[in-house]
């Protein structure tokens, strides 16, 4: 992996990945990688597969047919057949039986006749204006009706609006055929030209107003800090979504129980309106869902009782409770940033969890709060109630719902509605939760664009979700039962990879038009300026592991991809967001190029670009491409101050990560930085470090150096790790290990291993050294300061 030694490209991976096998009902995963059962070793050899027999021509026909791959290519001048089994059971996750020779020729015959007799396939997609090329190789004599999104009917699909339509075609034997018709912009519009911004895991940016992790309103300080003071476009953070409930609760952002709600645990609690009421109002609200509704005339009655009772103390137990929920939370934030303890995600929780039931439960909502919520709920419409209703049934059943009675299995089942009323209260109490998130991640945004950052915040989309989780429940129709997304074996994994995460269905997404990929998008970019899609090539295919299966026994599926990024363009574009794709390690050719042509950036990683078919030095920085994110590192890669000095090699090695001697390994990392420092020299880049520079150490000066070379790319967009700005070493995740390293816990610290608050982050001279370098980007011919503002994406 990239960890360790040279810098080699990562291998085909998420922000995330895992090498055990997925298992719905395991024990809980890994903190640092998503996997639901006990991990194989990071490293040795791959076992010895037995000798598998290979799709007949039948059943490789068959597979085609239905986007299933045969064979994969690990490198360009080496293809690799996949299984029989492998084939078999990605198209019965299908609903495809191709288990004895003649299901496969009974399938074959009715998916060939079925093609041959449909006008139309399930979902069309046009790009601009144009007629949709799927529609313009229909025969002569066919008839097209066009509903709009928009409710007009039309007799043509030319110059239709963006949107998405329905389009029916008659022939003229009477037959018909009705599709999904997607309308989408050609291409995303650019972002501001050369902004640069920060990085950060939100959960390590810790305040001394927050309560043991980094918070939304941490966020918000940041974003107005850093394009207040310094300019900068924005700050990127790691996926804010729901969590699968603990504890323990997997801190690994990248494996949620949902992709569509954000998670609670991110909010300020003192923010929230109705917190400051708590200690004012003890009266419980009976009626709409405890606490929807408004204050009357019988919550008025006995105030000055109430009052007397709070000039007392004595009386008032509730002064007492609250007070020690704020201990509590003192002590939590105290342990990590003075006494150097992990972020404990269960604790904060459980103290910000009895604040709001405190805050829902005890405190009505004035009538424009009420107001405001009720059109979040009728916005947010079935999906909601389905992830609210998964939360409440957790609190008595558990936090994985393949252990659930059969009846609640089925979020469509009359005993899910009994147990949903019976629970009315508590899935009024989840409601209200996504709700208050929803609202401080809309703040955070404003707050950003309002300090002149034309992107503001970059949320993060992962790969998939917990099989046990609220989307796999909600959603088992659009899933593939027992599969798990992964990698395939290849120079860097032998073993393949398996992330623990069910895949969509291209056949029911495409059905459907799209719909929950719509809506997942839709949601997210509500408030957000830009968007980053971990693992973007998921787009195009998956590598699907059949469940109780190695990664080795699973082969290639694939999207409609044009579909997949005509809804991408079209919400993007509506949402005025700019859309990053990481397109790191093992792609295919041709993705790039198409994301390229869509408007869709890449990511490109300083160590990462080199002449790997040529001499493998580092590449000049005239050759990076110009339509990307461009960094130093990752929360995946070892921070700079630990790469250039090798400390990120005896980190591996303590852990017990290397496969071969310590000597090479180092050597090799030392080589590697050389080089860099060599091409830095060259360039003029690494400037002395004294009184007549901005660093005020050798480390410094090579940090301030690496970032310089990012602003002589073409690169339209550098981010920096905020950690780097103050020397911090520790990377927050180290891909390959269990609960040998602390992953997704971490604060952000200094060169000393010194957790470091936002307020101190903001003051150090360091990190202010470090960005007034790489605010010059904002100076360079067609930088961001000569983009006219009321051009720039991402205004909400």
């Amino acid at each position: 992996m990239a960890g360790a030694g040279p810098a080699e490209p990562p291998s085909e991976s998420p922000s995330d990945p895992s090498e055990s096998p997925s298992d719905p009902s395991a024990s809980p995963s890994d903190p640092s990688e998503p996997p639901s059962g006990p991990s194989t070793p990071p490293s040795g050899p791959a076992p010895e597969p037995s000798a598998p027999s290979e799709p007949s021509a039948d059943l490789a026909r068959l597979a085609a047919l239905h986007g299933v791959a045969t064979s994969y290519s690990p490198s360009p001048d080496r293809t690799v057949a996949a299984s029989a089994t492998a084939v078999t059971r990605a198209l019965a996750a299908l609903g495809v039986d191709a288990g004895t020779p003649e299901a496969v020729r009974d399938a074959l015959t009715a998916r060939e006749r079925e093609q041959a007799e449909r006008l139309l396939p399930p979902t069309v997609v046009g790009w601009g204006t144009g007629m949709p090329p799927a529609l313009a190789a229909l025969p002569e004599g066919i008839r097209l009706l066009v509903r709009t999104e928009q409710g007009e009917t039309r007799a043509s699909a030319e110059n239709l609006p963006p949107g998405v339509h329905r389009v029916t075609a008659t022939a003229p034997d009477g037959r018909t055929g009705e599709a999904h018709l997607i309308v989408a912009p050609p291409r995303l519009p650019a972002p501001p030209a050369h902004s640069y911004g920060l990085l950060v895991q939100l959960y390590s940016l810790l305040s001394r107003r927050s309560w043991g992790m980094g918070d939304l309103a941490d966020l918000g300080e940041l974003a107005t800090w850093a394009g207040r003071t310094l300019g900068a476009g924005f700050v990127q953070i790691n996926p804010l979504h729901a969590a699968v409930p603990g504890p323990p609760t997997d801190p690994s952002p990248y494996r949620p129980s949902s992709r569509r709600f954000p998670d609670p645990v991110h909010l300020r609690i003192e923010d929230i309106p109705e917190f400051a009421y708590v200690e004012e109002d003890e009266r419980g609200v009976e009626g709409e869902g405890e606490g929807g509704g408004v204050a009357g005339a019988e919550d008025l009655a006995g105030a000055e009782d109430d009052r007397a009772r709070r000039r007392d103390p004595r009386q008032d137990p509730r002064r007492d409770r609250l007070g020690d929920l704020l201990r509590r939370a003192a002590e939590l934030r105290e342990a990590v940033l003075d006494k150097g303890a992990l972020i404990d995600r269960d604790a904060v929780w459980a103290v910000k969890k009895a604040a709001l039931e405190a805050v829902v439960n005890e405190v009505p909502l004035g009538p424009g709060r009420l107001a405001a919520y009720r059109d979040f709920l009728a916005g947010q419409g079935q999906a909601l109630e389905d992830h609210a209703t998964w939360c409440a049934l957790t609190e008595v059943h558990g936090p994985d719902w393949h252990t659930w009675p059969a009846g609640l299995r089925d979020p469509r089942s009359p005993e899910t509605a009994r147990a949903r009323y019976e629970l009315a209260s508590r899935v009024d109490f989840h409601s209200r939760l996504a709700w208050l998130t929803d609202t401080q991640l809309t703040a955070a945004q404003r707050a950003a664009r309002e300090a002149g950052m034309p992107l503001g915040i970059i949320h993060d989309l992962a790969v998939g979700v917990h099989p046990g989780g609220s989307d796999a429940w909600a959603q088992q129709d659009t899933l593939a039962a027992g599969m798990s997304v992964g990698a395939p074996p290849d120079a860097f994994n032998a073993r393949g990879q398996d992330w623990g995460l069910p895949p969509w269905r291209p056949d029911r997404l495409a059905a459907s038009g799209y719909a929950p990929f719509r809506a997942l998008l839709q949601a997210l970019l509500r408030y957000a300026g830009a968007l980053r899609i971990d693992h973007v090539m998921g787009l195009f295919r998956l590598w699907w592991v059949p469940q109780g299966q190695p990664p080795t026994e699973g082969t290639y599926v694939r999207y409609d991809a044009e579909a997949m990024l005509a809804v991408l363009v079209l919400e993007a574009s509506r949402a005025g967001a700019v859309v990053i794709g990481e397109d790191l390690g093992t792609v295919e050719p041709g993705v790039r190029e198409t994301l390229r042509e869509r408007g869709v950036y890449g990511t490109s990683v300083l160590w990462f670009e080199r002449d790997w078919e040529g001499d493998r030095r580092p590449l000049p920085p005239e050759t990076w491409r110009a339509d990307c994110l461009a960094t130093v590192t990752t929360h995946d890669l070892p921070p700079t101050a630990s790469r250039l000095t090798g400390e990120h090699v005896e980190l591996r090695d303590g852990l017990g990560l290397l496969t071969r001697p310590l000597d090479e390994e180092h050597a090799e990392a030392v080589a590697d930085t050389a080089e860099w420092l060599d091409l830095l020299t060259g360039l003029g880049l690494l400037h002395g470090h004294g009184t007549s520079g901005t660093a005020t150490t050798e480390e410094e000066a090579r940090i301030q150096a690496v970032h310089r070379y990012l602003l002589r790319t073409p690169a339209r967009m550098i981010g920096v790790w905020l950690p780097d700005g103050v020397g911090d070493r520790r990377p927050q995740n180290l891909p390959g290990t269990w609960d040998q390293y602390p992953n997704w816990r971490l604060p952000i610290a200094d060169a000393q291993g010194r957790p470091v608050s936002l307020e101190e982050l903001t003051a150090s001279p360091r990190l202010r050294a470090l960005l007034d370098v790489v605010r010059t980007c904002s100076d360079r011919p067609g930088g961001a300061d000569s983009t006219d503002s009321a051009d720039v994406p991402g205004e909400t």
